[in-house]
């Protein structure tokens, strides 16, 4: 006896671990968004570009490791002449790397921006994903700090066309130079101390996570934490810490900045650092930004591979209640700096550049907390239903769905099971439809139109106790010849739109 054929295994919908679906009102909100900071970034001279999604491995360097196969940080395949290549972990080095291969076509300072998707090979969790979108803008070839303060002062400006207010948010200024100096300034400086360094500096960062106390022991013997584990600290001696803490410490940077310039004096690096910022200071204050809004900050730690001078983050001060219910600051949602060393990896000659990123998906969260985002309704397409199936019937259809659009207002054809006229009118129900169009043969033969005002019919149908008096009352219907089909469907909507003002 043969056996019976097995039915094919129906395959498993599954979305991949760390990516999410994105839906219309995401998407609108984000389109939304951009828009409002692409005019910030025209209005100050930037001119937009496009990479692709995927580089050659090595042009992403610092993400390579030690293996026949590169898989630490970024997805990567190899092509058919077993070269790698990987999805971008950001927007930068695909950059430096368009810059390198169009060195004597583009002008210079060669000031552009753009968005896009990047991916990280990392272990996902909640609200860390392997694929976001950042938000980009840089400056090649602009040597001088005034590039940097420029980019801060774009930053503050692009917030608040976002339509986040003076005081909920500062742009937070430091530079790699005087991090550096004061390293060198307590015994840490020469390649042979660059291990020290990074714990030190990994240390400073966390001065937001474990205050002064949890950062002087990472800086000397070590700290350990609630749950018993220790993490072994950098070793420094009393006067060190003292000095790091003094510098990190600083609040008012125009009261400091004496003694922070006698911390580093013996230090190129550093006294070229303290100069730059003092210039910032003075660029960005001359420009009518106080403090409130671009400030001086030693705290900022941030990009201890590549950046080389002058670094930025954009931080958001109000409080938003987080998944335990805790009221927490929002904290950043961007940042940058100098890094004049990224481009020189493909040129062998020195080219300076400047830019920040922002982090689209955590900044629409911020946007999404204080309702400056995604407020505005779509509208749902008028719909134009279907009464009959005939060729001459659905050309008539079809002209009124295009004689709407023309007019500029939505609208859609219904495309299913037209012999179910009930079902044209739960689907309308169903995608919020405003205003419904029905045209049978006997208004065909009449030259006229029904339009159903399906907002005010569902608030009408409430009232109405019997089928008597609901075929009585014609509710919200009005039949009209079809040249004026347009104008009433305008001015329904129109009624409509002043209801919803009201209501607010």
């Amino acid at each position: 006896m043969s056996e019976k054929p097995k039915k094919p295994q129906k395959l498993k919908a599954r979305l991949p671990r760390g990516f999410v679906d994105r839906h219309a009102g995401d998407i609108r909100a984000v389109d939304e968004m951009v828009a409002k900071i692409k005019a910030v970034y025209e209005r100050y001279g930037f001119d937009p570009v496009e990479t692709p999604l995927f580089e050659y491995t090595d042009a992403l360097g610092k993400f390579l490791p030690d293996s026949d196969r590169p898989n630490e940080g970024v997805f990567s395949l190899q092509d058919d002449d077993e070269q790698w290549m990987s999805l971008r972990y950001d927007l930068t080095a695909p950059l430096a790397r368009h810059v390198a291969e169009n060195f004597n076509e583009i002008q210079l300072p060669y000031r552009t921006y753009r968005a896009g998707y990047v991916f990280r090979n990392e272990k996902p969790g909640p609200g860390r994903f392997r694929q976001f979108m950042q938000f980009d803008a840089d400056s090649v070839g602009a040597p001088g700090v005034q590039s940097d303060a420029e980019m801060c002062m774009m930053m503050a400006d692009t917030l608040e066309a976002l339509g986040i207010r003076r005081g909920d948010y500062v742009i937070r200024v430091n530079n790699r130079k005087v991090l550096d100096g004061v390293m060198e300034a307590i015994g840490l400086g020469g390649d042979d101390n660059a291990a020290r360094r990074l714990n030190v500096l990994r240390a400073i960062d966390k001065m937001d996570k474990f205050g002064e106390e949890g950062v002087r022991l990472l800086l000397g013997p070590g700290r350990k934490d609630e749950s018993g584990d220790f993490t072994k600290g950098a070793g420094l001696n009393d006067e060190q810490i003292g000095k790091v803490l003094f510098f990190v410490g600083i609040r008012n940077y125009a009261e400091s900045a004496e003694a922070l310039a006698a911390l580093v004096s013996g230090t190129t690096k550093g006294a070229e650092g303290v100069e730059e910022l003092n210039m910032i200071g003075a660029l960005v204050s001359g420009a009518g930004y106080d403090p409130d809004r671009i400030k001086i900050d030693p705290s900022v730690v941030r990009g201890l591979e590549y950046y080389t001078g002058p670094v930025y983050e954009a931080e958001l001060t109000f409080d938003v209640t987080n998944e335990k219910g805790e009221k927490v600051v929002f904290g950043s949602v961007g940042g940058g700096g100098r890094y004049d060393g990224l481009v020189s990896r493909f040129m062998g000659q020195p080219v300076p550049a400047t830019g920040f990123s922002i982090g689209v998906s955590r900044l629409m969260t911020a946007l999404k907390n204080l309702g400056k985002l995604g407020t505005d309704e779509v509208l749902a397409p008028v719909l134009v239903t279907v009464m009959d199936g005939d060729v001459e019937a659905m050309g008539r259809y079809q002209r009124f769905t295009q004689a709407l659009r023309n007019a500029g207002i939505r609208a859609e054809m219904y495309q299913g099971n037209w012999k179910k006229f009930g079902n044209q009118l739960k689907y309308a129900d169903r995608r919020g439809s405003p205003v419904a169009i029905i045209q049978g043969g006997d208004e065909r033969a009449q030259g006229v139109v029904q339009i159903k005002d399906l907002i005010e019919g569902k608030r009408l149908s409430g009232e109405i106790e019997d089928n008597a008096s609901w075929r009585e009352a014609r509710v919200a219907q009005v039949t009209v010849p079809e040249a004026e089909l347009v104008e009433t469907v305008k001015r329904i909507l129109a009624e409509q739109a002043e209801d919803r003002a009201r209501a607010k």
